[in-house]
Parts: structure tokens; sequence; C-alpha cells
């Protein structure tokens, strides 16, 4: 399909399988902006990379400019020569598509092999939990984290699947994985976080505060259980997004 915006500067758009062409044509250059639509085409590297540079800049206009090279491929000089109306609506493009909530992405392929999410929780290891507790709250290391939940499956039946043992190596490779299993999986652990530390707190209130009551009694520390409830309960509001 082919749409016109406007003379001849924009020549229009067309809509392929999983991705959207602008091509823009100027006097004496032609661009061709390719703008991914799904949170899968953006890399969890190009992301990072993205929130680097926001964190040591303000100005509206240069983000605007990066968001672009960054995300769409394109060289800054060139970004800084394209029109204003066709920069803000790839920015709208772009920006509506990071407002999404992606649900939990349990496998993708990457590289030619596939990956899963950690199938059970439950079984996860102590070291584990250290770097996922570690770097699942810290953007320049999310790879790190991506390492711990998604690793290769070894083999798999229907919808059940085994991934192969974590060792800790192999999280360079992560940078290059789909931004909404990134994105997917840290709202899943930031939800389950929430559940549990309800679920911890609401513990505290009831069976569990006669028990630490008599043993802080038995040890005569003088410590009040509402000024032990009282921090504890603010520990847990304070945790990082995982909590087990």
């Amino acid at each position: 399909m082919l749409i016109e915006f406007e003379e001849v500067v924009v020549i229009g758009y067309l809509f392929f399988v999983s991705k959207i062409a602008f091509k823009i044509r100027y006097i004496s250059m032609k661009i061709e902006v390719i703008i991914p639509n799904d949170l899968s085409e953006i890399t969890l590297d190009q992301y990072q990379r993205f929130l680097k540079i926001q964190e040591n800049n303000t100005d509206e206009k240069f983000l605007t400019s990066k968001m672009i090279e960054i995300f769409c491929g394109i060289k800054l000089p060139e970004v800084l020569k394209m029109r204003v109306n066709d920069v803000a609506l790839i920015t709208n493009i772009l920006t509506e598509m990071f407002e999404s909530i992606p649900q939990l992405v349990q496998r993708f392929k990457m590289g030619g092999v596939e990956y899963g999410f950690i199938p059970d929780l439950d079984d996860m290891s102590l070291g584990e939990y250290i770097d996922l507790d570690t770097y699942l709250s810290d953007w320049d290391n999310m790879h790190r984290a991506m390492a711990v939940l998604y690793r290769p499956i070894k083999n798999k039946s229907g919808n059940r699947y085994n991934i192969k043992d974590y060792d800790g190596k192999g999280f360079e490779d992560m940078k290059d994985m789909p931004l909404d299993a990134v994105l997917s999986s840290i709202v899943f652990f930031y939800n389950l976080g929430i559940e549990l530390s309800k679920a911890m707190m609401n513990y505290l209130e009831t069976t569990e505060e006669e028990a630490l009551t008599e043993y802080l009694n038995s040890q005569q520390n003088g410590v009040s259980i509402n000024q032990f409830t009282h921090s504890l309960k603010g520990i847990l509001q304070d945790l990082k997004i995982s909590l087990n």
C-alpha cells in the first residue's frame, strides 16, 4: 500500500509482515527508516543504550533524535535532516509501543537457539537467586539477570520443556534478546513480589506476632514486637523486584 503524505518529500509507507518501512526522499539523498512495531523487534542492548543516554541528558530534542537513531538504525546526522513532522510521527509510534505491557514471554529464539523461561521457580538454586536478586533492578546488568531467567532449551514436549543448568556464563549473549521478553519477565516478578510481600506482612500481623513476642521476651532484649514488625514491613516494602 502506498500513501502520499505531502508533495514529494515523503513517498509514503509500505506495510510488511513484521515491520513498517517509511521511505523519506530529500533533494540530495534518500533515507529509508525501518520502524519496529513490536517490542520483540527491539533488543535489550538497544534499550540499555538509550536508558544510559537518558540518564545523562534532559534535552528532549536530543533524546528524540537518539531514540530514532538507536531503535530505527539511522545515523544521527541523517536523523537531523528529517522533517519535524516525520520525526514526531515516528516518535509517537515508538512511544506507544513502549507504553504497552507485554504478557510473559516464555520462549523465544535468538541466534538459531530457542530459549525458555525458567520452568520452576521453586527449584531455583541459591546461586541463581543471588544473581537474579542482584541484577534484576540494575538496567546496566539486566542481561545478567536475564541469563538466569532465560536459558537454552534442552528438550521439550508440547508446552513443557527443560532448560540448561545455570553456570553464570553466556550473559553477554543476552544483550541481543528481544525486549518484550525482558519487560514481561520484570513485570512478572514485580507482580509476584507485590503478592508475596502482602502475604508475608499479613502473616506477620497474625500468627507470627505471638511467636516473635514470646521469643523477644525470653531473650530480654527490650525490643518491642511492634517496632520489629514495623521495621520488617519497611524492609519488605523496600525489597527488590524478586521476593522468595
